[in-house]
């Protein structure tokens, strides 16, 4: 044996033991913290002409209410406590400015357009009670309002068809509670073990069948958290339309699919043992079945997305600047998220994209859920936008924004965190070819779209609204519903409207449409419609005149008239649609951008229906009309309530006028059809219930824009695709090994609620 041996083996086992030993001490080092780089900084111009389309501070709107009440002359009520007899203040919003106003400021060098509100007042206490909409200014202080009222519906709006107020409910549940179930107290105390806290209202709209009813089915739940899946299988039709609440009856009583005159009856009937009870087991207050409590403790950590050197985005103001992208943002109370003035590369491709109406239809054997059409934008769905829980509702490093409203109070409300913003690795490429024919290369880009996110928890559903911009010069408007599914009491024939999902409960089918409006200015205001498709053409195989080939060709049809613009909801529609500027790219062709739509929806209302032009603009999938300040929503809040006489009936938009080389509208529905089904308890999953549209580029630019990102990647056989100045990608272990700076998590959601 050689004698030195052991002492090489020492040597080698102290070298092995300081290896491992620096290996374990640099795992146990903490990886430094991600440090944000400098960003451009954009101009001061551009952030300050976006604030033309800015919400309303509540600095504001407390001046538009002081205003209000110091020079209307009459009494003002604080609407979270107003009667139906009583004049309040139903809602201030921004005014936003017309359209020439606007452009003339910011692209003419004008004048900046006078800052206004709009407020929206219930006058009960008079002789006249109507609905009156002022616009108050100029801002931030006001010497001015306006009646715009009739300039705006062609007369006034009659009092019946104001959307009803949070206090207005909380009048009928007190009613059901003090007066209507005090008529029935051993059909209430043995069938449901009614103690006066144990039951939920929900209310269902329109309310009756003809102009000026005010009567609405209110359907009774077990009151547990998820109350919308726990019906007892009664349902009240309460007639509140006297302002007088004295004088509110009950119309009509269900009950397990029998009609009562009312609980008085309906008590009688069960004493004298004539009544088919079918009892519902107590649930516990958590819901049981319909708890969103998971099932299963917490395990591994679910992936985190983070920004290792900072966001690459900028928000100042309502104003984001992304890439390519400038866009100012906004959040209207009755319709939700809005964006306006939309550049890509400091040129305009659209004025407005705004959320116009959600809508849903429903079925059943019940009175309350076949009665039921929800307009949800006449509840409000900015004013039921929702505190965001990061890491859940958005990434965790988002940036999240306060949003305020002024709405049924005196005092603006505050919603922290309700609006989200952030840029999301989508997890695939947005282009990209792997070569090995010829020459040996890989080029491609990742799909890193920035995300503009809110939440509308409007009753029991949850919509979740974004809209995503792309690095190749696409919008996406998309909508994802989650939240709970309604539902009625199972009798009868109920398996013809849904299918059962617990024991008493019908998932009852409905139709969701979505509405939206889409005001593209491509290469400037004046645009035409164009359609590009294809059709198969027989032809001689001019080498083999005697084989015959089918080749699809191009098919090109410019769309004049309004007319032509409007496609029907289940009808084909050319598979291109688009803007066309009067501007060429380099290659000949008019600049565009194409409208695609994501849609499944079910049929629309027949039209035959009483109610149905309230809400015709869902007879169409794409409907383009020119653009008039008149016209500036596709629906009205007071539709809801009155949908036999509507304030605004979309239908009328469309009158044959030319659209070529004129400013134009696209108003786009998407829409799904729901039948609930067991996977849907405890609730609905956002999953396959996504629809919306997109707007692309075609022939806009001379070749794809996303060519110029700085995230592309592109090497070949012969480049050494570890070196960092070749593919950037190979430095990531460098570059990106650092820990977020994650804040703490706080949520505000259960304050002033």
């Amino acid at each position: 044996m050689n004698p030195k041996l052991p002492y090489v083996l020492l040597v080698g086992a102290a070298g092995i033991i300081f290896i491992l030993s620096c290996m374990l001490l640099s795992r146990g080092r903490q990886s430094p913290s991600c440090e944000s780089q400098p960003h451009i900084v954009e101009k001061t111009g551009s952030t300050s002409q976006s604030l033309v389309f800015a919400d309303l501070t509540p600095e504001e709107m407390v001046e538009v209410v002081q205003y209000l009440q110091g020079n209307l002359g009459v009494q003002l009520v604080d609407a979270s406590r107003a009667k139906p007899s009583d004049n309040c203040i139903a809602s201030v919003d921004l005014q936003v400015p017309a359209k020439a106003e606007v452009l003339q400021f910011l692209d003419g060098g004008g004048a900046r357009p006078p800052r206004e509100a709009l407020a929206v007042l219930y006058f009960g206490n008079q002789p006249d009670p109507n609905v009156t909409e002022y616009v108050v200014g100029p801002l931030p202080t006001p010497v001015y309002h306006r009646d715009v009222t009739v300039q705006k519906y062609g007369g006034k709006v009659p009092y019946h068809r104001r959307p009803m107020l949070g206090s207005e409910y909380e009048q009928v549940g007190a009613f059901l509670e003090t007066v209507v179930f005090a008529a029935a107290p051993t059909f209430l105390k043995e069938v449901f073990e009614y103690d006066g806290t144990n039951m939920a209202f929900q209310t269902t709209a329109p309310h009756g069948f003809r102009s000026g009813d005010r009567k609405s089915w209110f359907i009774v739940f077990q009151n547990v958290s998820g109350f919308f899946v726990h019906p007892v299988g009664l349902e009240v039709l309460v007639d509140h339309s006297s302002l007088d609440i004295s004088r509110w009856a009950v119309s009509r009583v269900f009950y397990n699919g029998q009609y009562y005159r009312d609980m008085v009856q309906l008590e009688s009937a069960y004493v004298q043992g004539r009544i088919n009870v079918e009892k519902v087991r107590k649930a516990p207050q958590d819901g049981d079945f319909s708890s969103m409590k998971p099932r299963a403790p917490s395990a591994a950590l679910f992936p985190l997305q983070y920004e290792p050197q900072g966001p690459r985005y900028s928000i100042r103001n309502n104003h984001v600047l992304f890439q390519a992208w400038s866009f100012a943002f906004g959040m209207s109370v009755n319709t939700g998220l809005r964006l306006f003035d939309i550049r890509h590369k400091g040129e305009r491709v659209a004025y407005e994209i705004s959320i116009q109406e959600a809508l849903s239809v429903y079925g059943s054997n019940c009175p309350g859920g076949m009665s039921t059409r929800y307009m949800d934008g006449s509840f409000g769905i900015g004013r039921y936008t929702s505190p965001l829980v990061r890491g859940v509702d958005c990434p965790y490093s988002a940036t999240y924004v306060d949003t305020h409203s002024l709405s049924e109070t005196l005092s603006p409300s505050k919603k922290k965190a309700s609006l989200c913003i952030f840029e999301q690795n989508l997890g695939s490429p947005l282009r990209r070819h792997y070569s090995n024919l010829q020459s040996l290369y890989y080029g491609g880009l990742v799909n890193s779209a920035l995300v503009v996110r809110t939440i509308a928890t409007v009753g029991n559903h949850d919509y979740v609204w974004d809209f995503i911009f792309y690095q190749n010069g696409a919008i996406e408007g998309k909508v994802q519903a989650t939240g709970y599914a309604s539902s009625s009491f199972l009798h009868g024939d109920g398996l013809r409207y849904g299918n059962r999902v617990w024991e008493h409960t019908l998932g009852t089918i409905r139709t969701h449409s979505i509405n939206y409006k889409v005001d593209l200015d491509v290469g400037g205001m004046k645009n035409s419609l164009v359609a590009h498709d294809m059709a198969f053409e027989m032809t001689r195989a001019p080498w083999r005149p005697e084989h015959q080939i089918e080749r699809p060709r191009l098919t090109k049809k410019v769309l004049d008239t309004e007319d032509q613009a409007a496609f029907r909801l289940q009808s084909k529609m050319p598979r291109y649609v688009y803007f066309a500027a009067n501007s060429k790219n380099k290659w000949g062709h008019q600049r565009g951008y194409r409208i695609q739509i994501t849609s499944f929806a079910g049929d629309h209302v027949p039209e035959a229906s009483s109610m149905e032009r309230a809400i015709s603009w869902a007879r169409y999938q794409l409907a383009v009309t020119r653009r008039k300040e008149e016209e500036p929503t596709s629906t009205s809040i007071y539709n809801q309530n009155d949908p036999w006489t509507p304030t605004v009936a979309f239908a009328d938009f469309i009158n044959n006028e030319t659209i070529t080389n004129e400013d134009l509208v696209a108003w786009i529905t998407a829409g799904f059809l729901h039948i609930p089904h067991s996977e849907d308890i405890p609730n609905t999953v956002a999953v396959g219930n996504s629809v919306g549209f997109l707007l692309r580029p075609y022939n806009y630019y001379d070749l794809d824009p996303s060519i110029y990102s700085h995230d592309g990647v592109f090497f070949t056989s012969e480049q050494d695709f570890m070196a960092c100045e070749i593919n950037p990608i190979a430095c990531l272990p460098k570059t990106a090994s650092c820990l977020p700076n994650f804040p703490p998590f706080t949520y505000d959601g259960f304050q002033n609620t």
